[in-house]
C-alpha cells in the first residue's frame, strides 16, 4: 500500500474521530440550551407582565388569568415536562455553566410544582401585592407598560380588556376560599377595601382618575387623528371598564367577603397552615432552616444589635433606657427636619454623590442600566414601603428607587436613610438585578430569578457595609442603620411568631415597637405586610448572614490573596441562585483560586 495513501486515510480517519468525540461533547450543551430557551419562551408566554417588566415587548397586549385553577393545570404539566427534558440529559458531560444553570432550573421548577399544591390562588390578593395594585402602576403611565407608541397604547387597551376578566375570577377564587374557609385576615381585608374604592381608582371624573396619566401625557408626535382615537378609547374605556371593575371588586370585598374573614393573623390557623409555612420557608429562604431554628437566630441577632444600639444611645449623651432612646428617636423634632417631598428626594441624591468615589475599589463590574430616584405613587404611598423597580438590560427603562412621602414634616432622619439607600438602591438591588438581566452569558431565564434570601440577602449585605462605603459617620445614621438591621432581625421572630407560634397581630406589633425605633403606623404597616406576604420577610436577614459567612470563609481560604472586588463579583456574576447552591459556587471558587 501506498505509504502516503495511508497516512492520509489514518489522518482522515483521526479528524472524524476528533469531530465525532467534538459532536457528543457538544450534544448535552446543545441539549440543555434548548430547553434553557424554550422554557423561557413559554414561561414569557404564561407570565406576559413579567415579560414587559424583563423588557421583552412581545406580549405587552397580554395578561393572562393566572389565577384561575385552569391556569394552574397548565402551569404543572409545563414545568413537570420540562423537568423531565432536563432529567434526559447527561449533565455531567456539559459546560460548568449549563451544569449551573441546569441546577439552578430543577431548583426553581421543583419548588414551583410543590407550590401549586397549595392552591393559594384562593387568595387571589391582598393588600400589599398583587394586579389590581400593579395594574394601577401601569395605568398611571410610570409603571413597566410602556406608553411611547400608538402600539403601546393599543396594547395597553388590550390588557384593560383582559383585566375585567381577572378581577371577575379574583371573585369567583375569593368565593372557593370562603367555601374552604381559608380567607384573609380582616383588617387586612379593611385595607383593600380602601384601597380599591380609593378616590383616583373610582373617580367620578375621569380626568381625576389615576388611569388618565398616559391620556395627559400623551407623545405630543402622535398625529391629531391617532390622539383623538386614543383619548377617545382610553376614555371609554376608564368610565365604561376600569372604574366599574374596581367599583366592583371593592363592594365585593366589602359587602361579601369582609364578614367571612378571620381574626387570627396567621395562616397557621387555616387548614394546612403549617405546612404551608414550612414550604414558605424553603421558597424564601432557600435553605433547610426549620421555624424553630429561624426564630432563635433572630432573637440571638435582636440581642446582639441592641447592644450596638445602646452603644450608640451613649455615644449620643442620651441618659434614658433603651426604649426611652426610641422615643426619643421618633419624637423630637430636630429629627425631622424636611419641609418637602422634594427635600427628602435630595437627601438621598446626596447620600449617591457621597458613596459613589469608594465602589469602584469594591466592585469591578457595575451596571449600564440607569438609575433614578423618585416619589412613590399618591394612590398607593399611605401603605407602601420604600423599593426598587428593576430597568431593562437595554436602558429604555431606568431602575427606579421609589420613596414614599405621605408627610415630609415626620420623615425621620434617623429611619435609615443612608443604610436604606444602601438596600434598595446602590449598591443593593440595583447592582444585582441589573447586573443579573445584563449578564448575556446566563441563560434568558436565569437573567429574571428571583430568590429572596439571594436578592435581599445581597441589599442587606450592602447595609452592613455601609462604614466601608464611606457612610455611617452621624451616630444618628449609625443608629438608624442599626434600626434597619435590627428591623430584619425582628421579622425572624415576628414572622415565625404569626404563622408558627399563633401569635396575634398586637403581640407581634408589642414585639416590634419594644425593640426598635419605629412609629406605631410603621410598625402596623410592616406587622400587616408579614400577615399577607408569608415567609418574604425571613429572607433579609437568613441571607445576609449567609452572604458574610461565605466572605469570612473566603477571606479565612484565601489569606492575602482574598479581594473584595473579585469577591463580590463572585456573588453577582452568576446572577440570583438558592443560597445552597451560591454556598456551593463560592466553595469552589476559593478553593480554585487559593
Amino acid at each position: 500500500m501506498n505509504r502516503h495513501f495511508f497516512n492520509t486515510q489514518v489522518l482522515f480517519l483521526l479528524t472524524c474521530f476528533c469531530l465525532a468525540r467534538t459532536a457528543v461533547a457538544q450534544q448535552p450543551d446543545a441539549e440543555l440550551t434548548k430547553i434553557f430557551d424554550d422554557y423561557h419562551l413559554q414561561y414569557m408566554t404564561l407570565f406576559p407582565l413579567e415579560a414587559t417588566a424583563f423588557g421583552d415587548t412581545r406580549f405587552n397586549d397580554q395578561l393572562t388569568i393566572d389565577i384561575a385553577p385552569e391556569f394552574a393545570q397548565k402551569e404543572q404539566q409545563f414545568y413537570s415536562s420540562t423537568l423531565k427534558s432536563l432529567a434526559g440529559v447527561n449533565h455531567t458531560q456539559a459546560t460548568p455553566a449549563n451544569r449551573l444553570a441546569a441546577k439552578v432550573l430543577s431548583y426553581e421548577l421543583e419548588m414551583r410544582l410543590a407550590g401549586l399544591e397549595h392552591n393559594f390562588d384562593r387568595i387571589p390578593f391582598n393588600q400589599f401585592d398583587g394586579l389590581p395594585l400593579s395594574f394601577g402602576q401601569m395605568g398611571s403611565g410610570t409603571g413597566i407598560h410602556p406608553f411611547k407608541s400608538v402600539k403601546n397604547y393599543r396594547d395597553w387597551l388590550n390588557r384593560i380588556n383582559a383585566f375585567t376578566v381577572w378581577c371577575r375570577e379574583a371573585e369567583v377564587r375569593f368565593r372557593d376560599g370562603i367555601a374552604d374557609n381559608y380567607v384573609l385576615p380582616r383588617i387586612l381585608v379593611e385595607r383593600m377595601v380602601a384601597q380599591l374604592l380609593d378616590p383616583t381608582m373610582v373617580a367620578e371624573k375621569i380626568e381625576d382618575s389615576l388611569f388618565y396619566g398616559p391620556i395627559a401625557k400623551m407623545p405630543k408626535e402622535f398625529s391629531e387623528s391617532d390622539r383623538a382615537e386614543l383619548t377617545q378609547s382610553l376614555e371609554n374605556a376608564i368610565s365604561k371598564q376600569i372604574i366599574p371593575a374596581y367599583k366592583r371588586l371593592g363592594e365585593f370585598l366589602r359587602d361579601e367577603y369582609l364578614p367571612r374573614t378571620r381574626t387570627t393573623s396567621g395562616i397557621g390557623h387555616l387548614a394546612g397552615g403549617s405546612q404551608q409555612y414550612q414550604y414558605w420557608i424553603k421558597r424564601w429562604t432557600s435553605t433547610n432552616l426549620t421555624p424553630d431554628q429561624i426564630y432563635e437566630m433572630g432573637e440571638s441577632e435582636v440581642a446582639r444589635i441592641r447592644a450596638e444600639m445602646d452603644a450608640v444611645r451613649k455615644k449620643m449623651n442620651f441618659q434614658g433606657s433603651l426604649p426611652e432612646f426610641f422615643e426619643h428617636l421618633r419624637s423630637d423634632p430636630k429629627f425631622k427636619p424636611f419641609k418637602t417631598p422634594q427635600q427628602v428626594i435630595d437627601a438621598f441624591a446626596k447620600i449617591q454623590s457621597k458613596l459613589e468615589p469608594k465602589l469602584d475599589s469594591m466592585f469591578s463590574t457595575r451596571p449600564k442600566t440607569p438609575f433614578e430616584i423618585r416619589r412613590t405613587e399618591a394612590f398607593r404611598e399611605k401603605t407602601a414601603s420604600a423599593e426598587y423597580q428593576p430597568g431593562t438590560a437595554d436602558g429604555t427603562r431606568p431602575g427606579i428607587f421609589y420613596m414614599p412621602i405621605p408627610d415630609a414634616t415626620q420623615f425621620n432622619v434617623t429611619s435609615g436613610m443612608e443604610s436604606l439607600f444602601l438596600h434598595e438602591a446602590i449598591p443593593g438591588h440595583h447592582f444585582q438585578i441589573s447586573l443579573q438581566q445584563e449578564n448575556a452569558q446566563l441563560p434568558q431565564f436565569a437573567r429574571f430569578l428571583w430568590y429572596g434570601a439571594y436578592g435581599e440577602g445581597w441589599a442587606l449585605y450592602c447595609e452592613s457595609m455601609g462604614e466601608e462605603l464611606g457612610l455611617y459617620s452621624d451616630p444618628e445614621q449609625k443608629m438608624g442603620a442599626l434600626g434597619d438591621e435590627i428591623h430584619r432581625a425582628i421579622r425572624l421572630v415576628v414572622d415565625v411568631g404569626l404563622h408558627w407560634k399563633g401569635w396575634t397581630r398586637e403581640q407581634a406589633l408589642e414585639y416590634m415597637m419594644a425593640n426598635e425605633p419605629i412609629s406605631e403606623d410603621g410598625a402596623v404597616a410592616e406587622i400587616e405586610r408579614y400577615m399577607a406576604f408569608t415567609g418574604q420577610a425571613l429572607s433579609y436577614k437568613v441571607g445576609q448572614l449567609k452572604i458574610r459567612e461565605l466572605r469570612q470563609k473566603c477571606e479565612k481560604r484565601l489569606g492575602n490573596k482574598f479581594s473584595l472586588a473579585a469577591f463580590h463579583d463572585e456573588v453577582l456574576k452568576n446572577g440570583c441562585l438558592p443560597l445552597l447552591i451560591l454556598e456551593q459556587q463560592l466553595d469552589q471558587w476559593s478553593g480554585e483560586s487559593n
